[in-house]
């Protein structure tokens, strides 16, 4: 059973990293990275989301009709944002809660969190869609973290608002394309890494599955019905 919890925690990290490796979560990847600090408040914010949502999904996934289960789960997963939401905005530095503005409440569409909803938390018990929510969301937040370190870095010369090195501005890495271009770096050296992986072991490098267009059936509720 440990192994099991260890495997369901750990693949949010690298195998299944939401952002670096299922390309989950591209909004706020993008808009907030600039400084570091606005990638740890929003991955922060988005882990408690997924933990919270996950553990009551798990709970009650057997009452709930599946017709309308994604409308239940978005109810589920709006009332833990709206939980957040009011407590960062009485607790967190205003500076941080006004940089992360409409994206605390737009977590509530993240297709993170709805999506760890329905591809896990709704077929397995509680204790192994905690572990899945915190690997998720922990590995959601060091993919932030990691590209608002290098963003801020190369834009200010300096990371969490301290200086290393002063006099230096460089203005594209802080700006839209600069996050694209890095963004785009890191999914290389990501692919690169698993597939030496996967070649030292004699395998073919697949990339994770079912959390894509082609495997999700959103869509399809209805029309299954």
């Amino acid at each position: 059973m440990i192994k099991v919890l260890w495997q369901d925690f750990i693949k949010g990290i690298w195998r299944e990293n939401p952002t670096l490796v299922l390309l989950l979560g591209m909004c706020p990847t993008l808009a907030l990275t600039s400084k570091a600090i606005n990638g740890v408040g929003m991955g922060v914010a988005t882990t408690v989301v997924l933990l919270g949502s996950n553990v009551v999904i798990s709970l009650v996934k057997n009452l709930i009709p599946n017709r309308v289960r994604i409308p239940i789960y978005i109810v589920v997963i709006a009332t833990f944002v709206t939980l957040v939401d009011r407590t960062m905005q009485a607790y967190a530095p205003e500076s941080l809660y006004n940089a992360l503005g409409i994206f605390i409440p737009l977590i509530v569409v993240n297709c993170i969190v709805l999506g760890r909803a329905e591809a896990f938390a709704a077929k397995n018990g509680v204790v192994r869609s905690f572990f899945d929510g915190l690997g998720m969301g922990l590995g959601f937040t060091l993919s932030l973290t990691v590209l608002g370190c290098i963003r801020e870095f190369l834009s200010t010369g300096g990371v969490f608002d301290i200086i290393l090195v002063p006099g230096w501005n460089f203005m594209l890495p802080g700006l839209a394309p600069g996050g694209f271009i890095l963004l785009g770096v890191l999914l290389a050296f990501m692919n690169v890494l698993n597939e030496r992986k996967a070649v030292k072991s004699g395998k073919l490098y697949i990339p994770p599955q079912g959390m894509d267009c082609k495997h999700c059936r959103i869509c399809f509720i209805d029309k299954e019905e």
